[in-house]
């Protein structure tokens, strides 16, 4: 079997460099790969394009890159809950594209499944339709969308085995599941890492495959944006 599993988030982000794409999955702060995104900052790297949902907040998650101006580019679906990320934008500090949700995820599929593009009709008619090539299907217009390119993913799952079969916890499916796979090195960090054989496979949601380098987590603060609750 093929050695996968990494002691530490130091270990599995060995070959990150500047400039590089990376995916992060995670909705908000749900399932966020809150490990490799601190070794990113603790590396420094510098110039990296980010395709994820949204970019944390302000203080956590993502929100941690940018306030050290380590990201150039984010390739999001929400601006979300972070100052930050809105201000740079705004400045013109940072390149930003904001892309329908549905096609975020499609996107990342595509590159998992080897599929270079894609026709859609969401965003035909908007901006997100510009220089994109069109074609009508069943006489209704769509946009072609290409297969997102990225050299790392990093993924937040709740178990995974030393094989790299995964499964995901509730809300903190999201992304993470379509980003595995889809870039040159898939990541992933869990709660429990357990030995080959003792995930029940009718419960697996991402076979091995996908998976290059896992290790066990720890220290999850796992967050929550916006807390409401009755008087």
């Amino acid at each position: 079997m093929i050695k996968k599993v990494v002691a530490n988030a130091t270990e599995a982000l060995e070959g990150v460099e500047d400039d590089m794409t990376f995916m992060l999955g995670g909705f908000g702060l749900s399932g966020i790969a809150e490990n490799s995104i601190a070794e990113l900052v603790r590396r420094n790297v510098k110039n990296v394009t980010c395709i994820s949902n949204n970019a944390g907040v302000d203080d956590f998650g993502l929100g941690l890159l940018l306030q050290k101006k380590q990201i150039k580019k984010m390739i999001s679906s929400y601006v979300g809950e972070n100052a930050e990320f809105e201000r740079q934008m705004l400045s013109g500090e940072l390149e930003v594209d904001l892309i329908p949700q549905g096609t975020l995820a499609e996107r990342c599929r595509a590159a998992q499944n080897g599929i270079p593009a894609f026709y859609t009709p969401a965003g035909y008619g908007t901006e997100v339709a510009e220089g994109k090539e069109v074609r009508e299907f069943n006489g209704k217009p769509h946009i072609m969308e290409h297969a997102f390119k990225a050299d790392f993913a990093f993924v937040k799952a709740w178990k995974g085995d030393e094989a790299g079969n995964l499964i995901f916890k509730g809300t903190a499916r999201n992304f993470n599941p379509n980003m595995c796979g889809a870039a040159k090195i898939t990541v992933v960090e869990v709660e429990e890492l357990v030995k080959p054989g003792e995930l029940d496979p009718n419960f697996v949601h991402i076979p091995g495959i996908f998976v290059q380098r896992i290790y066990q987590g720890k220290n999850y603060e796992k967050r929550i944006e916006q807390r409401t609750v009755r008087k």
